[in-house]
């Protein structure tokens, strides 16, 4: 297993400090992987082991007490730019399309989302993701699927000691801004129609099954379960996107469609919110990978300049898709593009040069416009704001072409890959992610359907979620 101090003498700058440790950690140590099942999904994974053994097991910088300033200034802004991402980002891009009766419901849920979960992730939630307890490496376990209990309520966490030269704190807040994000993602497939006290019991319950569980299996360290498998993700391919837009197939399937739907067109109410939302989300998602680094080194150059390509290419796609089939590109469809090429290479930035971000961003939006315009109404299902069409395909595609592109015959970083093997543990981790989070959300659905139930009443839906839910309107004659 790795230890605490080789993770926090490889995850910055400071590489050749040599406080008092077990050993000397080298760069060539660091250097030192020999199939990319040791080079893990980022350095977010090195710095939750760090944060997991503080006052067990000291990290260099905990040793000393010190802390990497330049490094800690960008995650505190990197975790800003993640909280802008929900609110205001989000909540604008949502609150855009969905029709101007119910544009409130959706600011109040975002802002309930990051309540709820911001207070459980304290709790109990970032307990289940860091949690180390009981893991060895290439061993599995239950601890290999959820972590422990042993930092519930922050115990024996000291926000101020650092974890691999950046105050822990700082690491909980930012990860925290990851566990608020996702389940407010999970919000627009049932947007519309769902009660408000359903809506809050469901994202409280889901964060805690679905998505500690699976941020885990992704990031927990040596012995979680994904890490064993050796698959990629840098900044949540599979915990966050593939894990979200699954939870919203679920949720539209079990609610049933909107009333009236499709039968009577439903447009977005304001497409500037949208596109303002949309830009948000943007500029927000380099502080999502780019922060997934937990370090300001050489690294970041890669990983910004791959996130700005899948964005542009994201674009390029959508609106040639739609060029094509519909003679002109619609300016929901280029916002929609560029999220569908972030949602892409999110897994990949880290991993692959720029041809293969570009080519993920490409491919990535082609797959989710077709998902959109075709796939949904084929099936006939209701995502109201196409969460599992972004997100879901999104993550899917972008977590599979990252086992692809990571290859350095195809540009890729990740030295003495198997394209062969690392596609079968990318689409391993997919199938998983899928199969998990649809089993619990589709449980949790039907569970809070028999106690409380799930949908308004049809009056309530007809007349809008603003005045019913919340007794107010966004727009006053």
């Amino acid at each position: 297993m790795v230890d605490a101090e080789s993770a926090g003498a490889c995850s910055g700058n400071d590489i050749e400090r040599e406080p008092a440790m077990k050993k000397r950690v080298t760069v060539d140590d660091c250097r030192a992987v020999p199939h990319p099942s040791r080079q893990r999904p980022s350095m977010i994974s090195r710095a939750l082991i760090a944060a997991a053994f503080l006052g067990v097991s000291s990290t260099a910088h905990a040793a000393t007490g010190e802390i990497d300033t330049g490094t800690t200034a960008w995650l505190l802004t990197a975790t800003l730019f993640v909280l802008m991402m929900c609110l205001p980002g989000l909540a604008l891009f949502y609150g855009g399309v969905v029709r101007a009766k119910n544009v409130l419901s959706i600011f109040v849920q975002m802002y309930v989302s990051a309540g709820v979960i911001g207070v459980l992730w304290v709790i109990y939630g970032y307990s289940l993701v860091v949690d180390t307890t009981g893991m060895v490496e290439g061993e599995y376990s239950f601890n290999s699927f959820v972590g422990g209990l042993n930092k519930a309520l922050l115990a024996g966490v000291d926000p101020q000691a650092a974890a691999s030269g950046v105050p822990e704190g700082v690491l909980i807040v930012f990860l925290m801004a990851f566990a608020i994000i996702t389940p407010a993602i999970v919000a627009g497939a049932f947007a519309e129609r769902m009660k408000f006290s359903a809506s809050v019991l469901f994202l409280a319950l889901w964060f805690t099954f679905c998505y500690a569980p699976v941020a885990h299996m992704v990031w927990g360290g040596p012995g979680a379960l994904m890490v064993n498998w050796g698959a990629l993700d840098f900044a949540g391919g599979t915990a966050v996107h593939i894990n979200s837009g699954v939870a919203g197939l679920a949720a539209c399937l079990v609610l049933g469609k909107r009333t009236n739907y499709p039968r009577i067109p439903m447009p977005p109410h304001n497409l500037v919110l949208t596109l303002t939302g949309a830009s948000m989300l943007w500029v927000g998602w380099f502080g999502f990978n780019i922060g997934s680094g937990l370090a300001v080194n050489g690294q970041v150059g890669l990983v910004m300049l791959n996130t700005q390509l899948g964005a542009c290419a994201g674009i390029l796609g959508w609106a040639l898709m739609e060029t094509l089939t519909r003679g002109k590109p619609s300016a929901l469809g280029v916002a929609s593009g560029a999220l569908a090429g972030l949602v892409g290479i999110t897994p990949a930035c880290a991993f692959v040069g720029a041809g293969g971000a570009i080519v993920i961003g490409l491919l990535t939006s082609v797959a989710c416009f077709y998902a959109i315009t075709d796939l949904k109404h084929r099936f006939g299902y209701d995502d109201t704001l196409d969460v599992f069409g972004l997100h879901g395909v999104g993550g899917i595609v972008g977590a599979i072409l990252t086992g692809l592109f990571a290859a350095p015959s195809l540009g890729g970083t990740v030295e003495g890959l198997d394209i062969g093997r690392q596609l079968l543990v990318q689409t391993a981790s997919v199938v998983f992610t899928i199969v998990y989070c649809l089993a619990l959300s589709w449980a949790i659905l039907k569970l809070i359907d028999w106690a409380i139930g799930l949908r308004v009443v049809q009056e309530d839906e007809e007349e809008g979620l603003d005045i019913t839910s919340h007794h107010e309107s966004a727009y006053n004659a």
